[in-house]
Formats: structure tokens, sequence, C-alpha cells
């Protein structure tokens, strides 16, 4: 005696090929017509989410070259950073060394000064 299965339905978590499953699902619901299994969802109405398949998919896309041109752009500023960087480093410190008796005056150049006293670490521990 053969023994039948349950069958497991895996549903990946990947949108894109989700998109692609529910555009087979909703195609076969319209082949169905009127006899369609699916017209007997309660809360699920496929001629309303059928349209927004393709609607979906077009965001995914848009959102996905989206990315690619961050990557990009992330890519295009990485390459220009190391210069500005070092050019503010040079700066401060030509600036710290210029107005070694009055620091506050590299404020004149965006700098954030800080004065205050910094809090020496004591080496004993309270008990």
């Amino acid at each position: 005696m053969s023994k039948t299965t349950r069958g497991r339905i895996i549903i990946t978590k990947n949108i894109p090929d989700n998109l692609d499953l529910a555009q087979k699902i909703y195609e076969k619901h319209l082949a169905d017509g009127k006899e369609s299994l699916l017209k007997n969802l309660e809360d699920v109405i496929w001629e309303d989410i059928g349209p927004q398949i393709k609607q979906c998919m077009q965001l995914h896309r848009k959102a996905e070259e989206l990315k690619r041109q961050m990557e990009d752009a992330y890519r295009q500023r990485d390459l220009a950073y190391p210069k500005i960087s070092e050019a503010i480093q040079s700066t401060k410190l030509y600036l710290k060394g210029r107005f070694a008796k009055n620091p506050k005056k590299l404020g004149e150049w965006g700098f954030n000064v800080d004065d205050t006293p910094r809090y020496k670490k004591s080496n004993s521990q309270n008990i």
C-alpha cells in the first residue's frame, strides 16, 4: 500500500520569487474564470490583488536600481573623501598651532571647539 505524503508547500522570503508565484496564481485564477476555486476565499479577492502584482514588481525593480545607484554613489564618495578628510586634519593642525593660545578661534572655520577639562581616569577602583 502506497503512502500519500502531505507535501510541504515552500514559500520563500524572496520577494521577486513570491511576486512571480502571485502572478502565476492570478493567471490560473483568470484562466479558470467563474469556476476558479479562489473565488471561495473569504478575505482575498484576486481580482483586486492581481493588478497590483505588476505594479509591485515594477516598484521592486525601481528599488533595486536605486540601490545600485546608491552603492555606486557611495563608491564615488569613498574615492573622493580621503583627500577631503586629510585637508580637514591638516587645516585643524595648522590653525591649532597658529592660534595655540586661543583655540576657540577655530570656531570661525566651523570647528567644534570643546574647552572643558578632560576627566582623568583614576587607577584605583571603588570597592
